[in-house]
């Protein structure tokens, strides 16, 4: 172990990805990631119970990450931590080339609680050759204005709600990545979407619970992505796909990025207009 003096703590992490098991890395990995508690019977007493997604110190730490991959300075970031490469989550990317394909090379999206556009820079590098590439984001008013005075571009705009964005634009396809268990009445917010007619859905990371039940808990985040707690619920998946088939087909589901400790489970999937 003497070898292992003077080593930088990403030599060190090199070192022990190399000589750990990859249970034991997963494990050590879930054990510092998010952490779902409690089993509440309704959304007013687990949201009494948390600090909420308002706090100021969750849109500054998105904000100053998001610049920071805007302005070349990190490669990517999630959530508001930074990342040395990537982590794409390939079949939501396969998804949206598979709608441009469609679409004469043309892409035009909704993001709906897309922050400061974290899937959109995730994915630059692919759709930016693209004939014409529109990427619009529908978020808390709060995220909206940093969005408007410092991420937005050309491709990339912000909008207070659905039917903002819709008076101007008309995006073939609405992505929804981790966000549908972070909405009070989740079923019934599914069912409004659907009276919108978007020809396309992707989502992504999306969580069900693993038991097949459904459970609405208190999503604890890490201290080092940020101090704060929200209601979160894990889904019924049997429930919400029966609610999607009614208006959508299901060209395919995937498991999502997230390493999740049980009972939740995280998946996408892409769905189209029948």
């Amino acid at each position: 172990m003497s070898s292992l003096a003077g080593k930088t703590p990403e030599e060190f992490k090199g070192f022990l990805k190399e000589w750990l098991p990859p249970a034991l890395i997963r494990l050590l990995r879930r054990r510092r990631g998010l952490l779902w508690v409690g089993d509440y019977a309704t959304w007013e007493e687990a949201k009494r119970l948390s600090t909420g997604y308002d706090l100021p110190v969750i849109l500054e730490r998105v904000k100053e990450a998001a610049l920071k991959v805007k302005r070349g300075e990190a490669v990517y970031q999630r959530d508001g931590m930074l990342f040395e490469e990537i982590h794409y989550s390939w079949p939501l990317l396969a998804g949206l080339l598979w709608v441009a394909a469609q679409k004469q090379g043309t892409l035009e999206v909704l993001d709906f609680g897309g922050s400061l556009g974290s899937t959109y820079f995730q994915n630059r590098l692919f759709l930016q050759r693209l004939a014409h590439l529109r990427w619009n984001i529908v978020e808390q008013q709060h995220f909206v204005e940093a969005g408007k005075q410092f991420i937005e571009d050309e491709t990339l705009k912000f909008y207070d709600d659905i039917d903002q964005c819709l008076a101007e634009r008309a995006p073939a396809v609405l992505v929804l990545s981790s966000v549908i268990q972070f909405l009070e009445k989740p079923y019934e917010f599914m069912r409004r979407l659907c009276d919108y007619g978007f020809e396309f859905l992707i989502l992504d990371r999306t969580s069900f619970h693993a038991g097949g039940g459904e459970r609405l808990t208190i999503l604890k985040v890490p201290g080092e992505i940020y101090p704060a707690s929200y209601p979160c619920w894990l889904l019924q998946k049997q429930k919400f796909y029966d609610l999607l088939g009614q208006h959508y087909h299901l060209v395919a589901a995937f498991p999502a990025l997230d390493e999740a400790l049980f009972p939740a489970v995280f998946e996408g999937a892409i769905l189209v207009r029948k």
